[in-house]
C-alpha cells in the first residue's frame, strides 16, 4: 500500500498522541498499563482484560499480541492460543480504558492444567505495556480406549501433510469411533499437529509424536528429510525511473506500465507521482516509450483490460479535489491515448485500487465508509456507475475479480468475498451479494491472490510493526473461509503477490526483502516459513536492502509474464528476472 493519501492511516501508522503544542510524541510506557487480571481463560469462558491510558495524550493505533501457551515447564503448547478481539485499538483518549477479549482456540490440545501467556500492547513498534494471563484447560472426556496404536509413514519431506492413524480399542476389542486424542511432539518445535492427526514438519530428522486418549497412550517416531528444491534469479534487465518513487505495473504482449508514488525530492527538486510510464519489453533492457502525466500525487494502480484494449490508471492527490481514474485507449500500446477521466459518484476522496473484468470496472475509494464502486465500461468514454458496497467498517483497500467472485482486501474488516456473477447466491456485477467474511486475519487486510482451482487465498497482511504476514485461506466453503496457513518474513511487511498455478510457486513482494518464492504445493498447514518452502528470493546485490536508503530495493509488486519475472520496485523503476529452479 504504502501510506495512503487523505485515509485516516495516511501518516504511516505512527502513534497520533499530541503534546499541547502540536508537536507529536513518542508514547511513555509509564502511562499505557494493563489494569490487573483476575481469573483465566478456559475453553468455554474468554477473559476480558484492560487496557488504560493513564495520560493526557491519545495514542494509537495499537497492537494487541499474543504470545505463546507455556506449561509450568516453559514448553510451548503446540495447537492452542489466544485470539485478542480487538487485535487493534485505533485509539486511547486520555483517561480511557479499551476492553480486549481474549478467546482460546485448541483447548482441546491442553489437558485440565494451568498455563500462562502474555498479552502485549504495541504502539508504533514499541511494546508499550504486557501483561501476564492465566489459561486453563479441559478435562480430558472419559475414554472407552484400552489400547491405542498408531500409524505412520516411516520418513516424510519437511513442509509434507502427512495424516496419522489412530487405532483404538475398548476393553472388549471392538473399535472406538473417533476417539478424543491430544498429541504432544518431541521436539516441541519439530512440527504442527492438530487435533485429527494431521501432522507437518519444522524440522529435519527424527521426531517424536505421542497420542494420549484418557490414560492410554501410543508413540512413533518418524523421521523427516529435506524438502529440497531451490530457484535462482537472473537479472535480465532494468527499466531505471529515479525521477519518482514506481507503485504498481501491469504487463501485457510485448509492453509494461508502471505508476507513480507520492513525491521524490531531486536535489531539492519534488517530482509527483503523477505519471504513468509505458516501457516497450525485449531481450534485455526494457525501454520507455511513453510518459502521460495526469492530475494526480499518486498514481498508486494501472490495470489493463484482457484483450489489451484498454488501461485504467487511478488518481489520488489531485489538485483539482476530483481525483477519480484515467481511462486509455491501448490500440498503440506504446502510447496510450486518453479515452476520458472518470469523476464524481464519491471518487473525490480518491481512488488507490482497480480491478477491469470484461466490460466491468472495480474501483477502491479511500476513506472509511467510501468502499467499493462498480462501472460498467463497455462505452469506455461513458461509463455507467451500477453499484457499489461497504463492508460497514474500516476501509476498503484492494480488489480482485475472478470466476464471478469479488475478493476484497478490507482492512480491519478482513476478507470479504462478494457474488459478482458467479451464481453461489444470485449476485451480478450491478447487484454483489456479500457470500463470506474472515475478520481474525491479524488487521491491515491488504491483498488477495484467488486460486480457484485449489480453493485458496492468499492474503497479504500489511503491518510494518509486528511485521505482516501472508496469510493462507481455505475458500472452498466461500461462507465459511478457514485460515489455514502463515508464511512470514521477519524483517519487514509484505506487499502484492502473483501466483504461478502451474507451477505452485507463489510471488510474493516483499518491500525491502525483495521478492520471495515459495512452494505452496501440496496440502498447506502451519508455518509455511519454517518448512522449507522457501525456494529462494532476490534482492539487490549493488544496493542496501531499504527502502528509503536512495537506490536500495523496495518491490512493490511482481507479474510473471512468458517466463519472466517482473517487478516495480519503488525506488528504481521495472526490474526484470529470469527465475530459474535447480
Amino acid at each position: 500500500m504504502f501510506p495512503r493519501p487523505r485515509t485516516a492511516l495516511a501518516a504511516s501508522l505512527l502513534v497520533l498522541a499530541a503534546c499541547g503544542d502540536g508537536v507529536a510524541t513518542a508514547p511513555d510506557a509509564t502511562l499505557v498499563a494493563f489494569a490487573e487480571v483476575t481469573g483465566s481463560v478456559r475453553p468455554d469462558a474468554p477473559l476480558a482484560v484492560e487496557l488504560r491510558n493513564g495520560g493526557s495524550d491519545r495514542f494509537g493505533p495499537i497492537r494487541i499480541l499474543t504470545g505463546e501457551i507455556l506449561d509450568p515447564a516453559d514448553l510451548s503448547q503446540v495447537g492452542a492460543r489466544l485470539i485478542p478481539d480487538p487485535s487493534i485499538v485505533s485509539t486511547l483518549a486520555p483517561g480511557a480504558t479499551a476492553r480486549v477479549e481474549l478467546r482460546l482456540i485448541g483447548g482441546e490440545a491442553l489437558g485440565l492444567e494451568t498455563y500462562r501467556s502474555r498479552v502485549t500492547a504495541r504502539i508504533d513498534g514499541a511494546d508499550v505495556a504486557t501483561v501476564d494471563v492465566e489459561v486453563v484447560g479441559q478435562e480430558a472426556p472419559s475414554s472407552p480406549v484400552a489400547t491405542l496404536t498408531l500409524t505412520a509413514p516411516e520418513s516424510v519431506r519437511r513442509g509434507d501433510v502427512v495424516r496419522l492413524g489412530a487405532a483404538a480399542v475398548d476393553p472388549s476389542g471392538a473399535a472406538v469411533e473417533d476417539p478424543a486424542i491430544r498429541w504432544a511432539l518431541d521436539p516441541a518445535d519439530g512440527g504442527w499437529i492438530d487435533a485429527d492427526g494431521r501432522f507437518v514438519a519444522y524440522r529435519e530428522g527424527p521426531i517424536r509424536i505421542t497420542a494420549r486418549a484418557g490414560s492410554v497412550t501410543d508413540a512413533i517416531e518418524i523421521t523427516v528429510t529435506p524438502r529440497g528444491g531451490r530457484m535462482d534469479f537472473t537479472l535480465v534487465g532494468e527499466g531505471l525511473e529515479t525521477e519518482r518513487f514506481t507503485s504498481d505495473l501491469w504487463v501485457h504482449g510485448g509492453f509494461a506500465w508502471t505508476g507513480s508514488w507520492g513525491v521524490r525530492q531531486n536535489g531539492g527538486t519534488p517530482a509527483f507521482g503523477n505519471q504513468l510510464r509505458t516501457w516497450r519489453l525485449g531481450a534485455g533492457d526494457p525501454v520507455a516509450t511513453d510518459a502521460l502525466q495526469v492530475d494526480a500525487r499518486t498514481t498508486n494502480d494501472v490495470k489493463v483490460s484482457d484483450d489489451g484494449a484498454l488501461a485504467v490508471v487511478t488518481h489520488e492527490g489531485s489538485q483539482d479535489g476530483l481525483n477519480g481514474v484515467t481511462i486509455l485507449d491501448l490500440a498503440d500500446p506504446a502510447h496510450p491515448q486518453v479515452v476520458g477521466r472518470l469523476i464524481g459518484h464519491g471518487l473525490e476522496s480518491g481512488v488507490h485500487n482497480a480491478w477491469i473484468d470484461d466490460h466491468w470496472l472495480y474501483l477502491v475509494l479511500d476513506g472509511v465508509g467510501s468502499g467499493l464502486r462498480v462501472f460498467d465500461i463497455a462505452d469506455p468514454a461513458n461509463p455507467r456507475r451500477v453499484a457499489s458496497y461497504w463492508a460497514g467498517e474500516s476501509f476498503l483497500h484492494d480488489v480482485l475479480v475472478r470466476d464471478g467472485l469479488a475478493f476484497l482486501s478490507h482492512w480491519n474488516a478482513g476478507l470479504v468475498i462478494l457474488d459478482v456473477g458467479n451464481g453461489v447466491a444470485g449476485g451480478r456485477p450491478d447487484a454483489p451479494v456479500e457470500v463470506g467474511r474472515l475478520r481474525d486475519l491479524g488487521g491491515q487486510t491488504h491483498n488477495v491472490w484467488y486460486w480457484p482451482d485449489r480453493g485458496l487465498a492468499f492474503v497479504g497482511e500489511e503491518d510494518f510493526e509486528t511485521p505482516g504476514r501472508m496469510h493462507v485461506v481455505d475458500v472452498s466453503d466461500l461462507g465459511d473461509p478457514r485460515e489455514i496457513a502463515t508464511f512470514a518474513v521477519p524483517t519487514t511487511t509484505p506487499h502484492n503477490f502473483w501466483l504461478d498455478e502451474e507451477a505452485a510457486v507463489l510471488y510474493l513482494g516483499w518491500y525491502a526483502a525483495g521478492v520471495r518464492a515459495l512452494d505452496v504445493s501440496g496440502e498447506l498447514m502451519g508455518e509455511l516459513d519454517r518448512q522449507g518452502r522457501e525456494l529462494g528470493s532476490w534482492t539487490r546485490p549493488d544496493a542496501a536492502p531499504a527502502c528509503w536508503s536512495g537506490m536500495g530495493t523496495c518491490t512493490w509488486a511482481p507479474q510473471l509474464h512468458e517466463g519472466r519475472l517482473y517487478l516495480a520496485d519503488i525506488n528504481r523503476g521495472l526490474v526484470v528476472l529470469e527465475p530459474r529452479m535447480r
